[in-house]
């Protein structure tokens, strides 16, 4: 048999029952996914000299359950490569160069660390803390969202870059090494703060910069022979809890704006400095919220048995089951959005005045509760109001509802006695929904801030509304029992991405017009998530080293 050179891309699947993947001993799963692998490529095992499982996702489609586990292998004595290669990150306390990086969100951290690999100084400015206020809440701070969010890793924008890049430099800052196997791998909300924090120490300690509770207020260019040769970025800082502020400036050619879907401070500077920007679409509607067993049931065909059965042991022994669900009501997607299996609900609103929920998981996911965002696509066409914003136009319309949505929990509040300003959400049972009745009574959430009847059906847009009564009925066609007033929908979900893109050169991804302005992340518009935001700042931070390169070569 001829030798095969130890980073030949062997590869098979082969299935494990779930009790073999959840109960068996480690080394008893290795030696039984060996025999298993060795019978799939038709090689005796002997002969099988080394191997790891690289992918691993549960199937539950046809009634049965089963782990399908992707293997890596290699034959007559060869050897796999590493599976973490650890990052050189280089020392950057004397670089000539350096690159402002506006946000310390996926993209912005993610970018930094890759301009360190290329002896690039970061400067990060980052205007949230841990302290949830208008300029540090769940929108921002060290981490940006998904410090606070559930830490799903899975993304379809791998053709943009190296996922695997992502995930390792996770692992290495403190992630478990299961995020490299799972089909959905996340990390949970209780241990994504301490891996950012360091990766932040990383980056000080290689001599990066780092400035939270800093934001930026304006960003003026530099020219010379009416060229602009690079930027200075004028911040305020913020000081504790008095709120008093001082102004810092920072100097670099290259400035990467990766401040996060909400950062609207960008996007009102651009539209008055009359730089490149347009209307996007996104997606708005609530958070659907159902018993974790419920969904359990649904995605693993479960029997409603007693828990002793031998149903009901397999039931504690699976993960929290998750759904993905989509479909197209009068031209537009309806869609399941960052699902959180035994997760909790939680305020994300921006300023005051709005009302805005999120999900997220600890790494356990072993709460009661499993919560959604199901929501409308809506393009630029579909809006026929706030024309006179221009290119802001959606970002208004989304303003707009999410403070329609708390003034109506004010004024409920209010009209019952209650405590105002308040944070409950305004809540309504499924079918009370798809029947157009406000609910008599609610069931428990986990939302902390609590609930308040309302009618969805009225406070939501009409083609929101509408496209959502459809979607909920096609949704239970698929999964029968997922709509029913044990389900209790919370207004609004409206931060799934951002309502503005900033234009950006799609070969050097500078802004036109706007030499060494690097649009980059969820908030300029080109990605959805925590691994695709990751990745576009990569990209942002490669595309920078690409040009120093360049402009060095050209002397």
């Amino acid at each position: 048999m001829e030798k095969i050179e130890s980073n030949a891309p062997l590869q098979a699947e082969v299935v494990m029952e779930p009790a073999e993947v959840l109960t068996l001993p480690q080394e008893q799963q290795r030696e039984l996914m060996l025999k298993r692998l060795a019978r799939r490529v038709q090689i005796p095992a002997r002969f099988i000299s080394d191997f790891r499982l690289v992918r691993r996702s549960l199937d539950a489609r046809g009634g049965k359950m089963l782990y399908k586990c992707l293997l890596r292998y290699a034959t007559n004595g060869a050897s796999l490569p590493p599976l973490f290669p650890m990052p050189l990150y280089r020392d950057v306390h004397n670089a000539p160069e350096s690159a402002i990086i506006v946000g310390a969100g996926p993209a912005g951290l993610f970018a930094a660390l890759h301009l360190l690999k290329k002896g690039i100084k970061p400067i990060i400015i980052e205007r949230g803390t841990s302290v949830v206020n208008p300029n540090s809440n769940y929108c921002f701070g060290e981490g940006g969202a998904g410090t606070f969010s559930d830490g799903k890793l899975y993304t379809r924008s791998t053709k943009r870059g190296d996922l695997q890049e992502v995930l390792s430099q996770l692992v290495h800052f403190g992630a478990e090494e299961e995020i490299m196997l799972e089909a959905h791998p996340h990390i949970g909300t209780d241990k994504l703060p301490t891996i950012i924090e360091n990766i932040r120490k990383k980056i000080v300690a290689c001599g990066g910069e780092f400035h939270l509770s800093t934001i930026m207020y304006d960003l003026l260019p530099q020219s010379e022979g009416g060229a602009i040769t690079g930027w200075r970025v004028i911040c305020k800082k913020i000081n504790g809890e008095s709120g008093e502020s001082g102004e810092l400036e920072f100097l670099s050619k290259n400035v990467i704006l990766a401040a996060g879907h909400s950062a609207k401070e960008i996007y009102q500077l651009f539209y008055q400095r009359g730089w490149s920007l347009e209307a996007k679409g996104f997606a708005m509607g609530v958070r659907v919220e159902h018993p974790q067993q419920l969904i359990n049931r649904l995605r693993y065909h479960l029997k409603r048995e007693p828990g002793g059965s031998p149903a009901g042991r397999l039931e504690r022994m699976l993960p929290a089951a998750e759904y993905s669900a989509v479909c197209q009501v009068d031209g537009r997607g309806v869609f399941s959005f960052c699902m959180c299996p035994g997760g909790i609900l939680v305020p994300s609103m921006t300023e005051a005045g709005e009302m805005v929920l999120n999900g997220m998981s600890n790494s356990g996911r072993d709460s009661k509760w499993a919560n959604a965002g199901v929501v409308v696509q809506i393009e630029p066409e579909d809006i026929h109001s706030f024309e006179e914003y221009g290119p802001l136009k959606l970002l208004k319309f989304q303003e707009a509802v999410e403070q329609r949505i708390m003034s109506y929990c004010r004024e409920a509040e209010q009209a019952s006695g209650g405590r105002v300003p308040t944070i409950k959400a305004p809540a309504q049972r499924m079918q009370d929904f798809m029947n157009g009745k406000i609910s008599a009574s609610l069931p428990k959430s986990s939302y902390m801030a609590g609930t308040i009847s309302a009618p969805l059906h009225k406070l939501l847009p009409k083609l929101v509304a509408k496209r959502l009564k459809e979607g909920f009925k096609e949704f239970d066609r698929r999964m029968r029992g997922y709509c029913t007033n044990d389900a209790l929908l919370l207004a609004v979900e409206s931060r799934t991405s951002s309502p503005v893109r900033i234009v950006r050169n799609p070969e050097t991804l500078q802004a036109p017009g706007l030499p060494g302005i690097y649009p980059c992340g969820e908030g300029a518009g080109y990605s959805g998530g925590i691994v695709s935001s990751a990745i576009d700042g990569i990209n942002a931070a490669e595309a920078i080293a690409t040009a120093e390169a360049i402009a060095t070569a050209q002397g």
